[in-house]
């Protein structure tokens, strides 16, 4: 985990909250499909729940949720969004939960920030018999062509500060999962290698854990947002919120005006693929 990454978004929450798209109605579907169990009056435990865009979605579809959150700002965010949800402070590497009570676990863009190791045997833990681990990410789709050119943009602004070796960062200091799920589609553990996908897309080792058998799905969406929120989404990526406020706006600034050719009546159609594996708990 690269702590400062990992609590950046504590002082960025509200512009999280506003700005990150959600998930589309036919992942939970996937997930209640892949799981074999409704989740209306299922126990769920939404671990590294933010502040609150799964949880939400979790709750709307009659789930009991129970949220975990390590982060103070995104904590606080959270409950002032949802406060009928019960939210408990914690990661996934040490669930602050009783042994058996989850029929499920849900993990939304929170499964890179944990250490496998622990958060694997946890996570079983915590399930009961025939409960799920679900984990998902949305992954920018750079199918489009102006979401490739953006990812060009970006991995090019970030690169020149990595020019000379007294800006190149350490291991620790690589971009967070998060950011480069948002740049190159693809979450990579913090920490880890970049692993080829050794059997199928997105096949990562990070999530073998033994005695769980995962099952993938792709879930493409999009979403029509003003280009404002756009480039608050963004920025809402750790990769700008450690970059400082300068370098971040002077990106945005640039930006701004490329998007503004593109798009010329403000509104910007944003796609995405979520990325959803899932896995059964089926041992006794």
């Amino acid at each position: 985990m690269t702590r400062p990454r990992a609590h950046s978004f504590n002082a960025a929450a509200a512009q999280y909250a506003a700005n990150r798209p959600s998930y589309p109605p036919a992942l939970l579907d996937a997930v209640e499909a892949l799981a074999a169990h409704p989740l209306r009056n299922a126990h769920v435990a939404d671990i590294g729940a933010g502040t609150g865009i799964a949880s939400t979605l979790l709750h709307a579809r009659g789930a009991r949720v129970t949220a975990v959150e390590p982060g103070d700002g995104m904590a606080a965010e959270f409950r002032r969004n949802n406060p009928d949800i019960p939210l408990v402070r914690g990661d996934g590497n040490h669930l602050p939960l009783a042994t058996a009570s989850a029929d499920f676990i849900t993990y939304a863009q929170a499964w890179h920030w944990i250490d496998p190791a622990k958060a694997g045997p946890e996570a079983r833990r915590v399930l009961r018999p025939g409960g799920a681990l679900a984990l998902w990410w949305n992954h920018t789709d750079h199918s489009a062509q102006w979401l490739a050119d953006q990812d060009a943009r970006i991995r090019a602004f970030f690169q020149a500060d990595q020019a000379t070796p007294a800006a190149q960062p350490t291991p620790a200091a690589q971009p967070a999962p998060a950011d480069q799920a948002a740049q190159t589609g693809q979450p990579v553990q913090a920490g880890r290698p970049n692993h080829p996908e050794p059997t199928q897309r997105g096949d990562h080792p990070w999530t073998d854990i033994p005695g769980l058998t995962f099952t993938e799905r792709t879930i493409p969406h999009t979403r029509k947002v003003p280009l404002a929120t756009h480039l608050a989404n963004l920025g809402s990526h750790s990769l700008f919120l450690v970059s400082g406020e300068e370098r971040t706006q002077e990106f945005m600034t640039r930006e701004h005006a490329v998007l503004s050719e593109l798009f010329p009546d403000g509104t910007i159609e944003e796609s995405y693929v979520v990325h959803l594996r899932l896995a059964r708990n089926d041992a006794p």
